[in-house]
């Protein structure tokens, strides 16, 4: 007889599991979602952004020859208590991660959930329908970028060398003939992390804006794959609950690379409202501590900042502007790929340096993976 899961209703129930807001507090799998909900669009109730415990694994297990993922169906069978728990820590991780950065801004009190959703065989096989015309376009790109990488110089130099392209004068007092600097070799990675922020509020439902980011979002997966960047793909959407003002999705981290993440990204959803500001805040932190030289974040968004309470208009600008402001001093670059009707509004908030105004949808793929080239 399976457990009776309870649902929570109120806030006082809710703390005799913990605390909220920017402190400990985890939502376990034996919760369901709370009862009271502000704001869903029409397809979010089709879509659970909670990881099962019971879900079918796939493996990824190599390429075509023609460099097309190849896939094979693995045993179906549940996961081990071990590696449901390995989940759980992992995710606990990513909320007390995401919590301590925004403690200190104005989204230190917004009920925050970092979720990692999950992947099954449909995931499996609407990745295959959507990738499948992509890849053609990756695979190019990536082509003619691949030389590139394989020239990409270091900017350090290995000093005390009988030969190379520095003079050293201080080396002479060896007198060891070792007077000379050169530069280090190229790395086996390119020196470039880059950052993919999805947009999932409700009006991402509209005029295919959905089905265009998700294409986006797996070509530039691919592309990253295949010239080995490290890529972190977050999709958020605000105010799904009263208990849960601000919901993030780690599709893909820098932390745990997962072949089978490609999957996940088929779960991004249009759900409820947007606060741009703490999502960017949280990406752009993780982005900063990482090792790469650059590091780019892209905003697939349709539409201006709006979520409760008050989280609109010039307040709200004005954080999204002061967070790239810090960051952007942390060698953060940030792009805008605007794909709604608030256009101009969000050429506003990041300026013509950061805007990318895409007005043919179907390009949007294309078009993000060659500005990643661009970068490398």
């Amino acid at each position: 007889m399976p457990k009776q899961k309870k649902r929570i209703t109120d806030e006082a129930e809710l703390k005799t599991e913990g605390t909220i807001g920017s402190t400990e507090f985890e939502r376990d799998d034996e919760l369901e979602e709370p009862g009271i909900v502000l704001k869903k669009s029409a397809d979010s109730d089709e879509n659970t952004s909670e990881v099962s415990d019971d879900s079918t694994t796939t493996e990824f297990s190599d390429r075509e020859e023609d460099g097309a993922p190849k896939y094979h169906q693995a045993n179906l069978e549940t996961k081990s208590k071990e590696a449901r728990q390995k989940e759980r820590d992992y995710r606990k991780k990513l909320n007390r991660d995401a919590r301590e950065v925004v403690s200190g801004s104005i989204h230190n009190k917004v009920k925050l959930i970092v979720h990692r959703p999950d992947y099954d065989n449909d995931s499996e096989r609407e990745y295959a329908r959507l990738s499948e015309e992509l890849m053609p376009v990756v695979r190019e790109i990536a082509r003619k970028t691949l030389p590139l990488l394989e020239h990409e110089t270091s900017s350090e130099f290995a000093r005390h060398q009988y030969y190379g392209s520095k003079f050293q004068a201080d080396s002479i007092a060896y007198r060891d003939f070792r007077n000379f600097a050169k530069k280090l070799p190229p790395t086996d990675s390119p020196s470039l992390v880059v950052g993919l922020r999805v947009d999932e509020s409700a009006s991402m439902s509209a005029f295919g804006r959905l089905e265009a980011a998700k294409r986006a979002v797996i070509a530039v997966y691919e592309f990253c794959q295949i010239c080995r960047i490290p890529v972190l793909i977050y999709g958020d959407t605000a105010d799904a609950s009263r208990l849960e003002q601000m919901s993030i999705y780690a599709y893909t981290d820098l932390d745990k690379t997962d072949p089978n993440d490609r999957y996940r990204l088929t779960g991004i959803r249009a759900r409820s409202n947007n606060r741009d500001g703490m999502a960017l805040r949280i990406m752009a932190d993780r982005l900063a501590a990482s090792p790469q030289q650059t590091k780019l974040l892209i905003s697939i968004s349709d539409g201006q900042p709006k979520a409760m309470e008050n989280y609109t208009g010039t307040y709200a600008i004005r954080d999204m502007q002061q967070t790239m402001a810090e960051y952007e001093r942390k060698g953060i670059t940030f792009l805008a790929a605007a794909i709604g009707q608030d256009k101009d509004v969000i050429h506003q908030i990041y300026g013509s340096e950061r805007f990318l105004d895409i007005t043919n949808l179907p390009d949007l793929p294309a078009k993000l993976v060659r500005i990643i080239a661009r970068y490398l």
